[in-house]
Formats: structure tokens, sequence, C-alpha cells
């Protein structure tokens, strides 16, 4: 019989050989185990919205193809009547003949153009707060969609507007040098004339600065796509073009670094982020069908902290320690594997999660989830920003890289040790992020429109907690570490809620997750710069606790009040997809909602 080697075995081959290595059951596992009974996929159990979501969500990328320039008029109204057509179409489908699924697909889509919908007016707003800033956005925008639908293109029309537009970038420039420096004239360059001064805040200057390189990158594809091609119209617009594109790169520089303050010297870059204040969170909060203010939030938060806190001392005094919790995590931190040898101590942990679950009967495991993911290391760049490891279809590990310094190098020992990494392991693969994936590409992916945090993050933390109930987590150090992650996880509802309402600065973010939860500097600061640098939407870092209270009190409603078995509960939050938790509870119970549900599931009280 044909035998799979996997890409594990040979992956981890003389490595870490320190470590007693157990037997991979993926280096002797037949190719046939891989393929699934299909009996039960003959008769597919999805919504029989799935193709109109499918639908929508594919028009939904066309369009941005067309209407792609950030902040434009155009843009903004297209989109808003795509959606609001969207909404009158959804109203008039037969909502009392539709099943339990096909009314959580509808309840879904219609509160993902609500809320589209309130988003186009969040932009909308920053928009014209930053409008000063960069005068020349709609003309960009114009000339892009004028190539876009085609029109004749007017070579001497545009030569002009470009230079116009480089005189408003002129003019708007020398408003906030006025505004930097008020002894200075104010005098525009490009036309001598004389300006107001102009002072702005820095996150809107970061946020213009970004926005000045999307137009950037916008006004190049519009050029390259007649320039060498046209004669007449490189004639005309090769030089102007040229002239403007520079001053743009030039004026973005100097937005980020004069006016926002962000020296690209520096070795530790300030973190700046963009709030969106207590209205915005309210309606992010909608959408996540979340019936909870931010203050509520922030004390549930609160009160499991106080829980984590007093199981610390515990721990703390089973290692000797007393109630001194900070000196049981500075002996954990301490206790970390040889460089080199931290890819062998995943595995193992890997292996050991994977099979617990499986053993216990905790989910279904199938083979090609256990056994195909992949291992890789973070670079130093990648561990300013993500100091821990990282997970998805495969795990990305974080540890010294010989392109740290000696400190960057001694923090990311302390900051991925042997406990922290037992309680982390599990949460990026099995029963973690890889088991979600391997199903999110296999059942429902209509769904991922729906795609939520509070599912995503909230899953993995759920294990988190789930282990720690069976006894999973058994040392004191061990018992140390998952605590860690999980006061961790209080303080991310704590310091992104406080943030986005303006009462907290991202100064003060660090030093709570200091002092607070114990966090090597480093790892803190990496920690708040990338929850507030964009890459991740507000109530993002909310979401890993969040969710996975949500899915705790479900597994009381479901599991422990014995109306279902322990797998069959995981297994279903699995292939339902990715979708607000309260819409897993309806999928769970098998209820049919109301047309006009509302959220007011009070998971925490």
């Amino acid at each position: 019989m044909l035998k799979l080697v996997s890409r594990l075995a040979l992956l981890f081959t003389g490595v870490g050989a320190s470590f007693a290595v157990e037997p991979n059951p993926a280096a002797t596992r037949a190719t046939a185990d891989y393929v699934p009974d299909v009996a039960p996929l003959a008769t597919p159990a999805s919504s029989e919205l799935r193709e109109l979501v499918e639908r929508f969500t594919t028009d939904w990328r066309e369009l941005e193809r067309l209407y792609n320039v950030p902040g434009s008029t155009v843009r903004a109204e297209q989109m808003g009547t795509f959606f609001r057509t969207w909404q009158t179409r959804l109203a008039a489908v037969d909502f009392e003949k539709l099943g339990v699924e096909g009314r959580i697909d509808a309840t879904l889509l219609r509160t993902r153009l609500t809320h589209e919908l309130r988003l186009l007016d969040r932009e909308a707003a920053r928009t014209r707060e930053m409008a000063p800033l960069v005068p020349f956005a709609d003309e960009v925008a114009r000339l892009q969609q004028s190539r876009r639908l085609l029109e004749p293109v007017d070579a001497k029309g545009a030569a002009s507007a470009l230079a116009q537009m480089k005189k408003s970038l002129g003019t708007a420039r020398a408003a906030l040098e006025a505004g930097l420096n008020p002894s200075t004239k104010g005098e525009a360059e490009e036309t001598k004339d004389k300006v107001a001064p102009l002072t702005v805040t820095k996150v809107v200057a970061l946020r213009a600065a970004t926005r000045v390189g999307e137009l950037q990158k916008s006004l190049e594809e519009w050029f390259k796509i007649f320039d060498g091609y046209d004669p007449v119209f490189s004639w005309w617009t090769r030089e102007p073009y040229h002239e403007f594109a520079t001053a743009l790169d030039d004026y973005g520089k100097f937005l980020r670094e004069k006016v926002a303050g962000i020296d690209p010297k520096a070795k530790d870059q300030p973190i700046i982020g963009d709030p969106i204040g207590r209205d915005g969170l309210l309606a992010d909060l909608e959408n996540e069908m979340i019936a909870y203010p931010p203050e509520e939030l922030i004390n549930i938060a609160e009160r499991e902290f106080a829980w984590v806190e007093v199981e610390l001392k515990r721990a703390a005094r089973d290692m000797g320690l007393g109630d001194d919790w900070k000196a049981a995590l500075e002996k954990v931190k301490e206790d970390h594997v040889e460089p080199g040898q931290q890819p062998a101590l995943v595995r193992d942990l890997a292996l050991e999660a994977s099979r617990y679950v499986q053993e216990h009967n905790l989910v279904t495991v199938p083979p090609l989830a256990a056994d195909l993911w992949l291992l890789r290391m973070a670079s130093a760049e990648t561990q300013k920003v993500n100091p821990y490891f990282l997970g998805g279809a495969d795990i990305i590990v974080a540890f010294p890289t010989d392109a740290m310094s000696q400190e960057e190098k001694v923090q990311s020992l302390r900051s991925n040790n042997r406990h922290f990494a037992r309680a982390t392991v599990f949460h990026e693969l099995v029963p973690g992020h890889h088991l979600q994936f391997y199903w999110l590409e296999r059942v429902n992916q209509h769904r991922e429109l729906f795609s939520t945090p509070f599912w995503i993050e909230g899953w993995a933390v759920w294990w988190e907690l789930h282990l720690w109930d069976l006894k999973f987590v058994a040392t004191p150090e061990d018992r140390i570490g998952a605590l860690f992650w999980r006061a961790h996880r209080c303080a991310r509802i704590i310091f992104s809620l406080k943030f986005h309402l303006g009462e907290w600065t991202p100064q003060q973010c660090t030093d709570f997750l200091v002092e607070r939860v114990g966090h090597e500097r480093a790892a803190a600061t990496a920690e708040v710069r990338r929850s507030f640098n964009g890459s991740y939407s507000p109530l993002y870092q909310a979401g890993y606790m969040l969710g996975a209270m949500q899915l705790r009190d479900l597994y009381a409603e479901e599991v422990t009040s014995g109306r279902m078995p322990e797998k069959a509960f995981h297994d279903e939050i699995l292939r339902g997809g990715t979708m607000p938790i309260e819409m897993v509870r309806a999928h769970l119970a098998q209820e049919k909602l109301p047309r006009d549900f509302k959220p007011a599931w009070r998971f925490a009280d």
C-alpha cells in the first residue's frame, strides 16, 4: 500500500535532538485515509439562500474593482446605491418560506448591508475631515473613472488637470507648513499666494498620508494604460504626470514625517491609530450581533480579569512563590528551549493536543486536517508586529533570529517560552485555527462574507478555556502560561475599547499590557502596534475573549444541559461556517428566526 511521508515528518527530521520525538501518525498514514465517506456529502445541508449570498459577494467584488478610488464621491454614490438596492430586493424575498439556514443567511445579509452603508458614512466623514489635505482627490477619481468607463481620453485636458492638481497640493502643503511654523509667511510655492495656516491632528495627518499613497497608486494605473500606446497622450501628459507623481511622493513623506511625527530612521516608530469613537463601536457591535454597549463589555472583561488574578496567585503558591504571580511569571519566561529547538517543541505540542481531543472524543479531526499543516518561522520584521505564534492553515513560529539585537533576542526567547507555547500551539493548529480552516474551505463557503473574529478567534480561545476546565493544563508552570494568555485576552477587550472610545492613548495601552498582564515591553508595543495600524478591524482584539465567552455560554446551553453530545456541538459549529455567534446559536438550536430579528442575547449575565 502506498504510504504518504508527510511534509511534517520531513520538516522535523534531525531537529531538536534533545526532544523525545513521538511517532508522527502522518508518516505512516495511508493515502486512502484522506478520502472521506462520500455518502453524507451526496446530500448537501446548505442554506436555500446560498446562491443569493454568493451572487451578492461576487457582484460586490466586481463593483469594487470598478469603483476603486478610496473616498471618492463616485465610489460612495455607486456603492451606496448598490447596497440600498440589494436591501430592497432582499426584503422582497418570501421570508416565511425559508428554513432555519435560509433565515440565518437572510438575517446575516440584511445586517451586513446595513453595516456597509454605515461604513460608507464613516468613510465619508473621515474623507471630509482630511479633505483640505488632499484637495486633488476627486480629480484623481474623475480621471480613473473616465478611463474605466472607456471614455475617449482628452490628453490636453488631462495635462491641465495634472498641473492644477500639483498646484492644489502645493497650496495644501504651504498651509500645513504655516500651521507647523507660524513664523513663516504661509506662501504657496506654485502661486506665491498667501495661505491661511492649517493644523490637523497626527491621526488625520497619517490618514491623509495613507490616502495620498492610495491616490498615487490609482493615478499610476491610469497613466500606464495610455502612456506609450497613445503618442498624443504621452506628448501632453508625461511631464506633468511625473512632476505631480514626484510631488505626491514627497507630500506623503511630509505628512508622515513632519505632520504625523514619524521618523523613518527611528528604531521604534510611534503608534498613532485612528479611533472610531463610541458611535462607531456601537455600529460595529450591532454588526457583530453583540447586545452590549462598550462600557459593559469593559466591565465584563474586568470581571474575567479578576478571576484570572485569583488563579495566578493560586498557581504561584503551588510553585512555592506565595501570592507573587509576577515572580512566577518571570520564572516561567526563563524556561525556554535553546535556539534552533523551537520547531521540535512545536511539533510535540501539536501532536499532543491533536491526540488529546481525538482520544477524548471532543471534536472530529479528519486525517487530512490532522496531518497536513506546515511550520514556518517568523522573521525579525514580522515579530515587531506579531511577537508570538501566528496560525491559520499553517503555524508561524516566533523565536529569535540573527537579524535581531541581543535585547530583542532575549525578549523573543522569554515571550515564546515552553509554557506560553503550550497554550498557543493548539490555538493555532488542532483544535484551533488549522481545523477551522480545514472546514471553512469545505462547508458553507458562502458564509465567508460574514466572517468575524468572534467566530474565528473566539473558537480558538474557547479551546483555551475548555482545555483548562478539562485539566489538560496540569502543572503550575503550564497554568501560569495559560493564565497569561487569558489575562491577555481580557486586556485586549479593555485596551482596544478604551482606545476607540478615546479614553486611552497607545502608550497607555502598552503600559497596561506590561503592568497588568506581564508582557515584555517589546511584545506589548508590538501588540498595540498591530491592534491599531489598520490591519485589524476595531473589534478584532475584543473578539477573542468575547467570542470564547459566547461559546462558553452556548456550551452550557447545549452540552451541559444534555441537549447535545460534546462532539456534535463542536462539529456543528465548524460545519455551520463563520458568522456572528448569535447566528451559531440559532444554527445549533435550529431556531427559525423572525424577519425582524434583533440581537438580544446576554451571554455574559
